[in-house]
């Protein structure tokens, strides 16, 4: 594992020419330090031209987080440090979006709760009724 790779998971590690960086000044107040110094850093990854994913995992992230994943980190005022804070924030995207969604287990409604919603329904009727105008037959 070469020094720019980026560790996903147990199994996963992007390699590090996969990820496009692009530093640039950060905004807001900071006087000349912030004005001059570019540490503010975007980091991008490709889904689909990753030869480190899966086919199922590139459809998981692509309908997660979309075609292309873009984190901006300018926290800190070292540019390294915002580096890291943006590979980071990736790694993290990037495992959450992998995990497979749980299945449902279907199950049925309780008898509890049944009674209770269709209580629910006779008092929301009655309450309606009572705003009613009163009838010929009343």
């Amino acid at each position: 594992m070469a020094s720019d790779d980026l560790p996903i998971s147990g199994r996963v590690t992007l390699p590090g020419w996969e990820l496009v960086e692009t530093f640039t000044t950060s905004g807001g107040p900071g006087g000349q330090h912030a004005n001059k110094a570019s540490t503010r850093v975007e980091l991008r990854f490709d889904v689909a031209h990753s030869s480190a994913l899966g086919a199922a995992e590139k459809r998981r992230i692509r309908d997660r987080l979309g075609p292309v994943v873009r984190v901006v980190a300018d926290d800190e005022r070292s540019q390294a440090r915002n580096r890291d804070i943006a590979r980071e924030r990736l790694a993290v995207a990037l495992r959450e979006a992998m995990v497979p969604p749980r299945r449902r287990v279907a199950t049925r409604p309780t008898r509890g709760s049944k009674e209770r919603r269709l209580t629910g329904k006779r008092q929301q009727s009655q309450r309606k009724a009572g705003r009613r105008r009163p009838g010929r037959d009343e």
